[in-house]
């Protein structure tokens, strides 16, 4: 496929190929070094490769495009962060091309594609499998003296936990920092900490807004969910508030911690030869809830990150900008990128989980569970707003973490600002949206979460 879309970027450039401009995070470059350089080889278009700090891309596009600054063709923003800018008409619908070039199902080859749609318009073309993960020191959890004792304590078998419940408990079970071992390093940093908010939230079953888009963070749920994240914060290594993802890498891979969270990326870090956690990890999908029928545990894998091909509206190129992008999402193209240990885009299609250098790179342990999680992932919030929501969110639950305010007030605040951040983005279409996103979770989580209103 890739060969038919370098003839289709031959057949519209013709004598003169030119160039591209390709604007992607930090750390990604390594992935789209096999892509640029096999397209240039195939079509003649050179590729004018800019790196952004990761944090701050979404915004550098669109402040750069409503400024006229915008010299890129293509980027590689958040998935999450496409929401915003459709709102800021700073990236361009694809969907004319869509129906120009692409095979009949093409993207259904792809597991996660809920990211790719904004207002039912197609505007981007995912290029990373971000689901969250749960990494555990296999000898710690495994070990046959732990489990004895803790089996006789507790009454159940020492086990990659399904609930959050089971979560916490294990981290405080094995939080012995006089033994140099903490329980765990999670993500709660000021711009991360809203996540595992969500995972515990819906862990607990409840939905984030109502069907009507009323906040629910703010229900009996929620504040059980913040408050097991302040007793959790007892048993987690002391930097897990003030690390970036990079450094809580580089501090976990010093094997004194039970348990971490993180991405593919993370996993491309701790499996790489020589490194101190290699082949000691076992993995499991991010706990749920007891919320099954009989109380069975329901895990809810969420996706959150990702990154995704989008074209600059003011771009001079825009077919050639989409036929990048359709090229670097070919199986062929897309699995050289992924195999790159050095970058951080992770699994994404199925034939990435069976080819050799990417199993190794990985793990297949590893890969086994990533690939579950990324079929029964559910979305980000992928509404108009997304940021606005996530900042509000963000800054209170680490507020409250932090002990400098009340969890009750913080939440109760936090719903107030979300429901005028729905009124300023037209709470009719705001509905509408969610009600489309809801209908994408999947079925087997959709069944046990519940609006409070009914309840």
């Amino acid at each position: 496929m890739h060969e038919q879309v370098a003839q289709w970027v031959r057949d519209a450039t013709g004598p003169a190929p030119g160039k591209l401009s390709v604007l992607c995070p930090e750390g990604s470059q390594r992935n789209l070094f096999p892509i640029t350089q096999a397209f240039t080889a195939m079509t003649g278009v050179e590729i004018d490769l800019r790196s952004i700090a990761s944090h701050s891309l979404t915004a550098r596009i669109a402040l750069e495009v409503i400024a006229g600054e915008g010299s890129f063709d293509v980027a590689l923003p958040a998935t999450y962060g496409l929401p915003d800018l459709v709102s800021s008409d700073v990236i361009l619908p694809l969907d004319d091309f869509v129906d120009a070039y692409e095979p009949a199902g093409f993207r259904e080859g792809s597991i996660y594609r809920l990211g790719d749609t904004v207002d039912q318009k197609t505007y981007g073309f995912q290029a990373d499998g971000d689901a969250y993960i749960m990494f555990y020191l296999k000898e710690v959890l495994q070990d046959p003296v732990e489990q004895a004792r803790y089996a006789d304590t507790y009454g159940t078998a020492l086990d990659v936990p399904q609930t959050w419940e089971e979560l916490d408990r294990q981290m405080a079970w094995f939080h012995r920092p006089d033994e140099g071992l903490f329980g765990g390093l999670l993500l709660r940093t000021p711009d991360y900490v809203a996540w595992e908010f969500w995972m515990r939230l819906h862990g607990y079953g409840m939905w984030p807004f109502s069907e009507d888009m009323e906040c629910q963070i703010n229900t009996p749920e929620g504040h059980v969910a913040l408050a097991d994240m302040r007793r959790s914060a007892e048993h987690l290594h002391p930097g897990t508030g003030s690390f970036t993802f990079v450094e809580n890498w580089e501090a976990f891979l010093r094997g004194q911690t039970y348990c971490n969270i993180g991405w593919g990326g993370a996993q491309k870090s701790f499996n790489e030869k020589g490194a101190a956690l290699r082949g000691r990890l076992t993995y499991g999908a991010p706990p749920g809830g007891p919320l099954g029928p009989g109380g069975a545990p329901v895990s809810i894998p969420y996706f959150n990150w990702g990154w995704s091909f989008v074209v600059n509206r003011a771009s001079s190129r825009p077919r050639i900008g989409y036929l990048f992008s359709l090229f670097a999402s070919t199986p062929e193209m897309s699995t050289r990128s992924v195999r790159e240990a050095g970058g951080f885009f992770d699994p994404n299609r199925p034939e990435h989980y069976a080819d050799s250098k990417i199993r190794e790179v990985y793990s297949p342990e590893f890969l086994t569970v990533h690939k579950a999680s990324l079929e029964q992932a559910i979305p980000d919030l992928y509404l108009h707003g997304h940021s606005e929501y996530f900042r509000v969110l963000n800054d209170a639950l680490f507020a409250v973490l932090s002990g400098e305010t009340d969890p009750r007030g913080a939440l109760d605040r936090t719903a107030q600002l979300w429901e005028m951040i729905t009124s300023r983005y037209g709470r009719a279409r705001q509905i509408t949206r969610w009600r489309q996103l809801r209908a994408r979770y999947p079925a087997n989580i959709a069944r046990v979460l519940r609006d409070a209103k009914s309840t």
